[in-house]
C-alpha cells in the first residue's frame, strides 16, 4: 500500500512549528542593552535576556504581561507576541530606576 499522501501531512506541522526569530537584551550595571529593542509586528519572537550582573533582576512588563527573575550571572528565554505595532515598555523590578526599557513593536 502506497502511503506517500501521509507525508505533507508530517511536513505541514515541521513547518508550522518553525523556530521563532531570536533578540537578546543584556542587564549590566542595573542597566538593560539595548534600551530599545525593535521586533517584527505579528510575530512570535523569542528574548533571549541575559544578567551580567552578580545581583539578581526582574524583567517586568505590564503591556506585555511578563515577569520573569533572572538570577546574577545566568539568562532567561522570555516568548512575547505576536504583537500590534506600537511600543511596549519594560523595567527591572528590583532598580526600576535605572533599569529602563522599550520594545518597539514595527510593521
Amino acid at each position: 500500500m502506497n502511503k506517500l499522501w501521509a507525508l505533507p501531512w508530517l511536513v505541514l506541522p515541521l513547518a508550522a512549528h518553525a523556530e521563532a526569530p531570536s533578540f537578546t537584551i543584556e542587564i549590566k550595571g542595573h542597566l538593560f542593552y539595548p534600551a530599545e529593542l525593535e521586533i517584527p509586528a505579528n510575530t512570535k519572537v523569542r528574548l533571549i535576556v541575559i544578567n551580567r550582573d552578580p545581583t539578581p533582576e526582574e524583567f517586568e512588563s505590564y503591556e506585555l504581561n511578563r515577569e520573569k527573575v533572572i538570577m546574577g550571572g545566568a539568562q532567561a528565554v522570555i516568548f512575547i507576541g505576536p504583537l500590534a505595532a506600537g511600543d511596549y515598555p519594560f523595567f527591572g523590578e528590583f532598580n526600576p530606576k535605572t533599569a529602563q526599557g522599550l520594545v518597539r513593536v514595527v510593521p
